[in-house]
């Protein structure tokens, strides 16, 4: 699997989560076989670039390529400005946020309130891809199924995205009215990779390899000739939602001793 020119170890991310997927956290779960990490959610605007939790989320010493940073806001010259600011930090990768449905982020306007105004999406979207193009950084967009029940419009929102240059789709397959709270669907996103040529990714409830295994995530792997789950290491990197309700085996309590050094190391930042 590709994100532009870089190629990824395999098709397992560690979805970004606020307050739980930071540095040591992204690092250690690369270490145990995620092919990819996204940063936390790092705001747009640029008078909170030199606070305290910015810099800390702006912070990849020690990450391995392709280094992602996820950025939000509502104003498109900003969030260009941000994924420029960003890149010049050592970004390889910039996402795009439409899928938080905090209400902090959404009374703004922000992640998946985005999803209401899709010529505004789509202008941020556009600008993002234009900032990132001179200097060969993909963009990708993470988003959800839609606003509510009767407004879903991920397959809409998705089309005008790779055709405005977006490289990677991933879509959590909940609205965000939903919040977390219900079962996440998939038919969206099979909708999604159906019409789409760029990659398109599952996010959503899959927090095992059992549930990667259900039919109907079943159906959308074997369709659309994603690679099929066999490791029981799958659901430690799949799930924003559910990450930290892992069951913790002898086996994997040791492998995460084994990560104790560079958490210290990293302690006194946090």
């Amino acid at each position: 699997m590709h994100i532009g020119a870089h190629a990824l170890a395999n098709n397992l991310f560690v979805a970004p989560m606020a307050g739980v997927t930071d540095r040591p956290f992204r690092q250690l779960c690369r270490r145990l076989g995620a092919g990819h990490a996204v940063s936390e959610m790092i705001t747009s605007r640029p008078e909170l670039r030199d606070s305290l939790k910015t810099s800390r989320r702006a912070n990849h010493d020690g990450e391995s390529a392709p280094i992602t940073v996820q950025i939000a806001g509502t104003d498109a010259a900003m969030m260009a400005e941000a994924a420029r600011h960003n890149i010049d930090r050592g970004a390889m990768v910039i996402d795009i946020n439409m899928g938080c449905p905090a209400r902090k982020v959404c009374n703004q306007w922000a992640g998946s309130a985005l999803m209401r105004d899709e010529p505004l999406a789509l202008a941020i979207i556009e600008a993002v891809v234009t900032a990132c193009a001179p200097q060969g950084v993909p963009v990708t967009l993470k988003m959800r199924s839609g606003w509510c029940d009767g407004e879903r419009n991920a397959l809409r929102l998705a089309r005008a995205a790779q055709d405005a240059g977006i490289a990677m789709v991933v879509v959590h397959g909940r609205t965000r009215e939903q919040g977390y709270s219900g079962d996440a669907e998939y038919r969206t996103v099979a909708a999604v990779k159906a019409a789409l040529h760029i990659p398109v990714v599952a996010n959503g409830d899959i927090d095992s390899a059992a549930k990667a295994r259900r039919a109907e995530l079943r159906q959308f792997i074997d369709q659309h000739r994603l690679p099929r789950v066999e490791s029981d290491d799958f659901y430690n990197f799949v799930d924003e939602q559910r990450i930290r309700r892992i069951a913790v085996t002898p086996e994997l309590r040791a492998r995460i001793l084994r990560g104790d050094l560079l958490i210290a190391r990293c302690s006194d930042q946090y």
